[in-house]
């Protein structure tokens, strides 16, 4: 399951249509390309390292509310974002056992403003366009291109197996990146010694989100990783 977030508030209607033939390169009235970025969400979930969670099981029904949830924080913070972005899910089937948790878990879910296809993005969208966002990825991102479609793999929990996201765009030969968490941010000590660099899907769209309002990873950053996954930022230790 993919989104793509599209940069144009005046076109929704026409760059849904556009975004199932590919990547326009007309630019809407705020100036930015149509063809924005792209996350996927990987709704099959692995995981407990070596473990596959049963369809129908208790750990999977929860972890398929759990991105049925963040699904529905990430579409509130579109709403009230500055510059929302046009949403597309690819690889996202009606009948799909996460599109009904959404339609129980988010009232109003068939009415939201995106676009929906059963197309996947590696087969959607030139792969020299993708870049896949994944934090076993040697490469920081730098900047948002515009002109680059950015892909968010897994139901972005930490019970996932490491580095599925990574071997899954190896096997596509896409460029990865990871978020600059290392660059700007240090562990924090904490009773538990816990840190993580895996968000969830909603907390990577703040960040980017935040990002391309403000262009400062440090402010970005802030804003989608909170105090729980052990991080802060460099400047706020003395």
């Amino acid at each position: 399951m993919d989104w793509k977030l599209e940069g144009s508030t005046q076109k929704a209607e026409s760059t849904v249509q556009q975004g199932q033939e590919g990547i326009p390169e007309e630019t809407g009235e705020d100036g930015l390309p149509e063809g924005f970025q792209l996350l996927q969400i990987d709704a099959e979930g692995e995981c407990q390292e070596g473990e596959t969670l049963a369809a129908g099981s208790t750990a999977w029904c929860s972890e398929l509310s759990r991105l049925a949830g963040q699904i529905r924080r990430l579409y509130g913070s579109n709403k009230k974002a500055d510059r929302p972005f046009w949403i597309c899910l690819t690889g996202f089937t009606t009948d799909s056992p996460i599109y009904e948790e959404c339609l129980r878990m988010n009232d109003g879910f068939s009415s939201y403003l995106l676009d929906i296809t059963e197309e996947d993005c590696f087969s959607l969208f030139p792969l020299e366009t993708l870049v896949y966002l994944t934090p076993d990825s040697e490469h920081a991102l730098e900047d948002v291109d515009l002109n680059k479609v950015y892909i968010l793999g897994g139901l972005v929990d930490e019970s996932i197996q490491k580095k599925v996201t990574f071997q899954k765009a190896q096997e596509y030969c896409v460029k990865t990146a990871r978020l600059p968490i290392q660059e700007y941010m240090v562990r924090n000590h904490n009773g538990k010694n816990y840190h993580s660099e895996i968000l969830a899907i909603n907390q990577v769209f703040d960040i980017l989100s935040t990002y391309l309002e403000t262009h400062s990873w440090p402010e970005a950053l802030k804003k989608g990783v909170s105090s729980g996954k052990g991080y802060i930022l460099r400047n706020s230790v003395e």
